[in-house]
């Protein structure tokens, strides 16, 4: 059987795109080397899958070109996602941010997303290693089946025990296209040299503004036995470069002078103390003791707390490195959008030829934004294929 689109990848995009081009009427198959579909919608959000953000806006990415993921998300909403959640009866809620999670399970939206292939009559093939994809003829071949349109779906490198791979970045070669060096994004990064001293403070974490260059998150930081995870970390890992500062601003609630108003009020409180009633005990005493300040606060003159409130505000760690792809939830780089058309996600030198999902250059922040982009990609695929 020869087939309308044969979409490699069965996760979240691929899911998606499968359906909806099977439903417009397009004999499609789906192919994926796991036995099992949607093994990263399975383990997200905690295991009931952060499906979309409310707050979705094309700066929210990060890509070459900050432009291209504009056409998609505006014409596949997260209220389009949404409404299909709700046909299916799917109970969910809002954590923060506009971050929506399934009630129940992430198995929920696997379901959903099987449901919607079974709609579109979606040859799905499971366990199948894809071997060569070979293009002759107008068609493309693979796995001793033909289509005239191929999907790549199969997103990048992060998390490899589910099966993540590179081979994204090995077919958009194989046919001409530039690949964005990847990167693990949304990832804990780790500290060496004098640093690690930080690590003594594992399991502890306190609400932050992290930053790297222009960007900024204010959420929590979480001290690990490697260096420093919690969300506002992992947002800002997807902007870290190797030799890079991360700034953490420790006193984001609070105006500037307050370490000189609380020394007026209490003179006799330990500086320790003071910060303890901000942040945990045991950081507390670490950043009093690094900062030199073991005493009561009336023991120092204002020029010295001042000077020690804005190391609090801009505190530099110098990350060795990141926990790699293995810890990485997604992947900066991928296929270059300038080797697609942002309408169709279509390859300009290769007709036929797609890529979707986190394969591309398009990575958003922590927070349903990269499950937002798979649907929106899919979906202009879809109407293309």
């Amino acid at each position: 059987m020869q087939y309308d689109a044969i979409v490699l990848g069965a996760g979240a995009a691929g899911l998606f795109c499968a359906a909806l081009a099977g439903q417009r009427g397009k004999r499609v198959l789906l192919l994926d080397h796991n036995d099992e579909p949607g093994r990263k919608i399975l383990i997200s959000g905690g295991g009931r899958c952060n499906f979309t953000n409310l707050h979705t806006a094309p700066e929210r990415f990060i890509s070459a070109n900050p432009h291209f993921a504009k056409s998609a998300l505006s014409r596949f909403t997260p209220h389009d996602f949404l409404a299909l959640i709700k046909t299916y009866g799917i109970a969910w809620h809002e954590k923060t941010l506009g971050q929506l999670f399934c009630d129940g399970s992430a198995r929920q939206v696997v379901d959903l997303l099987l449901a919607e292939c079974v709609k579109g009559g979606v040859t799905l093939r499971l366990g199948e290693q894809v071997g060569p994809v070979e293009h002759r003829d107008g068609l493309f071949h693979v796995a001793g089946e033909s289509a005239s349109a191929l999907v790549i779906a199969t997103g990048g490198p992060s998390i490899p025990k589910l099966g993540a791979s590179g081979l994204a970045y090995d077919l958009a070669r194989q046919f001409g296209l530039k690949v964005v060096e990847p990167r693990p994004a949304l990832v804990p990064l780790t500290l060496g040299g004098d640093e690690v001293l930080f690590r003594e403070l594992s399991g502890v974490s306190a609400p932050v503004v992290a930053k790297c260059g222009k960007a900024a998150f204010a959420e929590a930081a979480l001290f690990t036995h490697r260096g420093l995870s919690g969300p506002a970390i992992l947002q800002v890992s997807s902007y870290w470069k190797r030799g890079e500062p991360v700034g953490i601003d420790f006193l984001p609630g609070h105006d500037a002078g307050w370490l000189n108003g609380a020394k007026r009020a209490a003179p006799r409180k330990l500086v320790r103390k003071l910060l303890a009633e901000t942040l945990s005990e045991r950081l507390a005493t670490v950043l009093a003791e690094r900062l030199e300040l073991d005493g009561e606060l009336g023991q120092y003159g204002d020029k010295v707390l001042g000077a020690a409130e804005a190391a609090l505000r801009g505190w530099q760690f110098n990350p060795n490195g990141s926990e790699g792809f293995a810890k990485a939830e997604v992947t900066v780089g991928g296929i270059s959008t300038a080797e697609l058309s942002s309408q169709t996600m279509e390859a300009r030198r290769m007709p036929g030829l797609y890529a979707i999902g986190e394969a591309v250059d398009v990575t958003g922040w922590l927070g349903g934004y990269n499950f937002q982009w798979a649907w929106a990609s899919a979906a202009a695929a879809a109407g293309a294929v």
